[in-house]
């Protein structure tokens, strides 16, 4: 039992000097002996971080951004049997089109009038937490090279219909649904009766010019661009369940980072206030995914987008890297 008791005696002192020893050696080498608290703005947001040295020229960062929500309308145009809702005659005048002869036709059937475009609003919902490594390779510690990665939802943009073209939305459903009937021949109206005399039921169908009228029409629907490898347009309805258009854009959860910067103080007076300014790029996993509601990757499935979609579609599309510019206010607690 007595050599038992030596042992642990002479183990337990062992791990206090050994601890003492790490403990002495960190504090020489500053190793999370400081602590410094950042407000951070930039093209990932706004954010905070905290970071501490772990070497005298290497720190450690953690901390979280988010960009604030702000809201940017595009449009899609509506177009009827691959024909556009809005033509114009050589002159510049405007002419009628199915969309219009169905526009009033469905403005009688649903009380709503159908608008030739539908808005879509959208705007960012990134948010990232980050861990980083800066290292500082000159004595005067100005200059430094970042590496690390950002990790946190992969959709970063979100865009529906607004509220106002809800109304359209609901029309072109509608119409679409008739066109089905119209094409499979049938009834528009089918309602069950019980047997009985008082209610024997009802079935209605669209005589036959007015049925081949519509077919000859053509669907209803939002045409985005074309779709690749078949070249068939591809033509965006509506969701079935909620009567909505959506696109999610997306990227890689886990994005790797590689920058560097630059800082110094932030008044001449006060060794504790700092100012730094970041540049990187930020791997995000290639080309991001636009995603509709339908499934349809607009940057990899579809081509010749045309308008302003087709601009905001190039745009997300050639952006393979996520440019980051920072500049950060830091706080030195201890």
């Amino acid at each position: 039992m007595k050599k038992i008791v030596l042992a642990v005696t002479a183990a337990v002192s062992v791990t206090l000097a050994h601890a003492q020893d790490v403990s002495q050696r960190m504090k020489e080498n500053g190793v999370f002996q400081n602590l410094d608290v950042s407000l951070t703005a930039g093209t990932t947001g706004i954010g905070i971080d905290v970071a501490s040295r772990i070497y005298d020229n290497v720190q450690l960062r953690l901390g979280y951004e988010y960009m604030p929500r702000f809201k940017k309308s595009i449009y899609f145009p509506v177009e009827v049997g691959g024909q556009p809702a809005v033509a114009y005659d050589a002159n510049g005048n405007r002419i009628e089109t199915r969309f219009d002869r169905l526009s009033k036709m469905l403005t009688d059937l649903t009380g709503f009038k159908v608008q030739d475009e539908v808005e879509m609003v959208g705007k960012p919902t990134v948010n990232n937490f980050k861990f980083l490594v800066d290292v500082f390779p000159f004595k005067n510690k100005h200059w430094h090279v970042t590496g690390g990665f950002y990790w946190g939802p992969s959709q970063f943009a979100y865009a529906e219909n607004s509220t106002s073209a809800m109304s359209s939305l609901l029309a072109v459903s509608m119409y679409n649904q008739i066109y089905e009937k119209c094409v499979n021949d049938d009834p528009l109206i089918d309602i069950d009766g019980d047997g009985t005399s008082q209610n024997p039921g009802m079935t209605i169908y669209l005589n036959e010019a007015y049925r081949q009228k519509i077919i000859n029409y053509g669907r209803m629907g939002f045409h985005v661009g074309d779709e690749k490898g078949t070249g068939e347009p591809y033509i965006m309805e509506a969701e079935a369940e909620s009567g909505m258009v959506k696109v999610r854009a997306k990227s890689n959860s886990f994005k790797p980072y590689l920058g560097f910067g630059y800082g110094g103080k932030l008044m001449k007076s006060r060794d504790d206030w700092q100012v730094s300014f970041d540049a990187g790029m930020m791997f995000w996993g290639g080309t991001p995914s636009l995603i509709t509601h339908d499934g349809t990757n607009l940057t990899h499935d579809v081509e010749n987008i045309t308008g302003k979609v087709g601009d905001w579609v190039d745009f997300l599309g050639g952006i393979k890297v996520y440019p980051v510019l920072q500049v950060r206010f830091t706080k030195t607690i201890f």
